[in-house]
Order: structure tokens, then C-alpha cells, then sequence
């Protein structure tokens, strides 16, 4: 299940951006090209997931208002061409820093979590090496 959709996208970005956006052939787009927005939907939720995966279990049961934003921010930005604006790019490397913290456990959301992977056994090894002062080796010395 995506994320985010072209709905979502048309009330955050307004349907002008996305029409500029679907303008990519040599005739004027009339109409908003799903194709890409799902396909720049797809993209980025890939890239969500890669982040997601280190800490909770996909896919998520429920998609928190956070993921969604991200979903939106990251999709826009991979839906344009070759020139994005400045506040485009700004809010898209915004975006990964805070999928980096959620990788990292900074940013922690209300999912369900995946197990960490246990490190080895919960037991506690030692080793006794041969002590050398015993009663035997100490006699004559007290």
C-alpha cells in the first residue's frame, strides 16, 4: 500500500505543479500523468522502506501522518525533470535526514517494531585459569 497518493499530491502541491510536472512530451499535458506521480509515489516508498526496515516490521499495519509527509516530499522531488527549486530540494534532503534519524532510533514512531537481531547468547562467559598461589605452592610462607 503507497504511502501517499496523487490525491494527496494535487491538495499539498495544488493540480498546476503537478500539470507543469506531467509536461514532459513535446504536446501540452492536459491532464495530470497518474503514470508518474505513482510511479515517483513508488520510488520514494522504496526508499522509505529501506529506512523503515531496520526498525519496524513491514508493512506498516497503519501509516503514521510523519511517513505520509515523507512519502509526499520525496515523491514530488523524484517527479521532477531535470531542474528542481530550491525549496523542492531543501524540504527533500530535510526528508531523508529525518529517515536517516528514524533508521537510527532518534525518531521513533507509533508501529509496531521489528525485533532487533540478537548479538549471540545471553549468557556470560568466563574463563578460571590455573591460579598460581594455592595452599600447596604456599607453604612455608605463613
Amino acid at each position: 500500500m503507497p504511502y501517499c497518493t496523487v490525491a494527496q499530491l494535487t491538495d499539498r502541491y495544488g493540480a498546476q505543479l503537478l500539470l507543469q510536472l506531467s509536461d514532459r512530451g513535446d504536446a501540452v499535458a492536459t491532464e495530470i500523468d497518474t503514470d508518474l506521480f505513482d510511479r515517483a509515489i513508488a520510488d520514494g516508498d522504496a526508499m522509505i522502506d529501506g529506512y523503515l526496515a531496520r526498525r519496524y516490521a513491514l508493512p506498516l499495519e497503519t501509516t503514521p501522518a510523519l511517513i505520509t509527509d515523507l512519502s509526499q516530499v520525496i515523491a514530488i522531488y523524484k517527479a521532477h525533470g531535470q531542474t528542481v527549486s530550491d525549496k523542492i530540494r531543501e524540504d527533500y534532503q530535510t526528508a531523508l535526514k529525518q529517515l536517516r534519524d528514524i533508521g537510527d532510533g532518534k525518531i521513533t514512531l507509533d508501529v509496531a517494531g521489528a525485533e532487533p537481531a540478537a548479538a549471540g547468547t545471553n549468557e556470560v562467559r568466563t574463563n578460571e585459569p590455573e591460579r598460581p598461589f594455592t595452599p600447596s605452592k604456599m607453604t612455608g610462607f605463613i
